[in-house]
């Protein structure tokens, strides 16, 4: 093993996290005084768009106001989060509330270090609450009170139904120490040398030739990869693996050895941890896998869909539940007893979880990037059904549905439910809330009922118009075939229910379902009708800006770089019947005349007056018309002789 300089020796031992049960103003003042490069303190709240804070607070200021900031937190200008109807311009007060129940993270700037310690610059990063008019109104206190209210009432239920413990051989709920919600993610995203555009057909036959999913990494995408794990172990975060995933194409390299061209889809997996805490760490790692990456030169996205034609970057989301009691053992709830598929409970939350996913979808798939990725053909699941196995000796390894069965024979802690919708920006703190607020439901409809795991089984797994109980009548919700291949567009949709496209279409889904049930947001106080409000009035306003400020301009540099290739001598009929659809889809998109406006003209104007449903159908006409101009303008060009095309089209 080759010696440690001394400047690693010093990095080695810089302190990376606090613990959550020594959280005092003693405790920290210790670590401040011994820590001399931590210089700086950062309050990180999550708004309701699942934008995180970084207030800056040198340490000397923080140390003297330390009972103050940790009892009442500190006071900041709310108009810059997303609190749209809240935290109003003429009342935009809000207060950042340190959070002393979860783990502390000790963020390092490695490009400033220390005059005086020759170590690199920290910041402790203290997870927060917002509060606005004496009311917690972010996402991360939707999330903690969701774990209160799910123990509460199991508790109750284990209480009333005494005969659900002794399924598992606890006799009394006095025996039950903690109800734990456990959340494991799967983080997908896309790294590239930066300012180098993708070439959407290379990548696109590299996907389907399967050429790089779990190939070897190399270079610095294998230094930056290794060095990610190496700091995640360091801040206590248990990596499991770092793996190519689907996307990207070879990279190159010159003459000198290194890499001048990198475009791969990479995942990193790390430990399952309670909801709350789990949320953070997701956040965390998004940030120190960007900040490692650039460090060697490499840039990253976690955009959902950053390539059209290619697949899109999943966090993929596992959710389990589970008891602790006091003499130390862990029973897992949803594991069967009898090596069924699933325990009685297990079925009632999977059930809930599908039966109000249109609840919880609106926090999932809230954006045009996200919408872009649920696509049917890129293993992104479009239709609302699970995967339970083939068999109790097989589990369920299906791609293409919304929620899988997770389990191992031999080790009955691991059963658990793969919810596969969520993207790397999805905001976890309330999709994980709604999904496990649609669990406890079905949970205690089954629980209520008394039936046994092969009536559950049946009744899941029951068709389209079959009778069942709980479940809609005209859906189906569990298969085991492939979601794309074995059902037809028109199948699919009509077992299943229709694939939504935009925005827009997310909301009125959402909005019908609330009608229907307002109470399983609405009971315990987890949402109020303001926080809800606020959040759709944020994403609508996020949609129509992107639609005028992005997906528009992007839209018409594409099209100007459709442009006319032939040479006389050398066209054919083939040539010019090509050039004539472009040229037509081309005005049709963004040329205005005298007597006809444009797609795009047209959308800009429903914009302005705000007519959702004509902005929403008007931009499933302009991606069904782009999508359709690439494809002719790409045939158009494989049939030139000599070309000098320098277009974007799919930059």
């Amino acid at each position: 093993m080759m010696p440690q300089t001394k400047d690693q020796a010093k990095c080695s031992n810089l302190m990376y996290f606090l613990p959550k049960n020594l959280l005092n103003t003693q405790y920290l003042k210790t670590v401040i005084d011994t820590n001399k490069n931590i210089r700086f303190v950062s309050l990180v709240a999550v708004d309701l768009g699942g934008n995180s804070t970084d207030e800056k607070i040198p340490v000397s200021l923080f140390l003297n106001n330390i009972e103050q900031i940790m009892e009442r937190g500190i006071q900041t200008d709310g108009s810059s989060v997303v609190l749209p109807g809240i935290a109003s311009l003429n009342n935009a007060m809000v207060s950042l509330v340190p959070d002393r129940e979860v783990k502390w993270f000790v963020d390092y700037n490695y490009d400033l270090i220390d005059e005086n310690t020759g170590l690199p610059t920290g910041t402790i990063k203290i997870p927060s609450f917002l509060e606005h008019s004496g009311k917690f109104v972010d996402s991360r206190s939707v999330l903690k009170k969701c774990q209160q209210y799910i123990s509460e009432e199991l508790i109750k239920l284990f209480i009333n139904k005494p005969q659900v413990l002794s399924y598992y051989g606890v006799d009394s709920f006095d025996a039950i120490k903690d109800v734990q919600m456990t959340i494991g993610t799967e983080l997908e995203f896309w790294v590239k040398t930066p300012e180098i555009p993708a070439d959407e057909e290379k990548l696109s036959t590299s996907q389907m030739l399967k050429e790089q999913y779990w190939k070897k990494t190399v270079g610095s995408v294998r230094s930056a990869l290794e060095e990610t794990l190496i700091l995640m172990e360091k801040y206590g975060l248990y990596p499991e693996m770092g793996h190519k995933e689907a996307g990207g194409i070879a990279s190159r390299m010159t003459s000198q050895g290194k890499l001048s061209y990198v475009m791969e889809q990479l995942e990193i997996d790390w430990r399952f941890d309670q909801s709350l805490q789990a949320a953070d760490n997701d956040i965390f790692v998004r940030d120190l896998i960007e900040e490692t990456f650039k460090r060697h030169g490499l840039e990253v996205t976690f955009s959902a869909k950053p390539i059209e034609g290619v697949a899109g970057s999943g966090k993929h989301t596992h959710l389990g539940l589970s008891l602790l009691l006091h003499n130390g053992k862990t029973i897992n709830l949803f594991s069967s007893n009898n090596e069924g598929f699933l325990s009685p409970i297990g079925w009632g939350a999977i059930m809930g979880l599908l039966k109000n996913y249109e609840l919880s979808n609106l926090f999932i798939t809230y954006t045009n990037d996200a919408l872009n990725r649920l696509k049917p053909g890129f293993e992104a699941p479009v239709s609302i059904v699970a995967s339970i196995g083939h068999s109790k000796e097989k589990p369920s390894r299906n791609r293409t549905v919304l929620a899988g069965l997770i389990r191992e024979r031999n080790n009955p802690l691991a059963t658990r439910f793969e919810l596969r919708s969520p993207n790397p920006t999805s905001n976890t703190y309330l999709y994980v809330a709604t999904s496990y607020l649609g669990m406890l439901e079905g949970i205690k409809y089954i629980v209520d009922q008394e039936l046994d795991e092969t009536n559950l089984e049946d009744n899941f797994s029951c068709q389209w118009g079959d009778n069942k109980l709980y479940l809609e009548k005209n859906r189906g919700y569990r298969t085991e075939l492939n979601v794309y291949d074995d059902f037809t567009q028109q199948e699919r949709e009509s077992f299943f229910g229709e694939s939504l496209r935009t925005v827009w279409e997310v909301v009125q889904v959402f909005e019908k379902a609330f009608m229907d049930n307002p109470a399983l947001l609405l009971e315990g106080e987890l949402f109020t009708s303001e926080t809800i409000n606020s959040f759709k009035r944020g994403i609508l306003s996020r949609w129509q800006t992107e639609i005028i400020g992005r997906i528009i301009p992007t839209n018409i540099e594409l099209i100007r770089g459709c442009k006319y290739l032939n040479h006389t001598e050398e066209t054919s009929d083939l040539d010019s019947l090509f050039w004539e659809k472009i040229d037509k889809k081309r005005r049709h998109l963004m040329k205005d005349s005298s007597k006809e406006k444009s797609l795009f003209t047209r959308l800009k104007e429903a914009v302005e007056s705000e007519n959702y449903q004509e902005i929403s159908n008007l931009q499933i006409e302009m991606i069904e018309e782009m999508l359709e101009l690439r494809a002719l303008y790409s045939l158009y060009k494989k049939n030139i002789l000599n070309s000098s095309d320098n277009s974007k089209l799919y930059s």
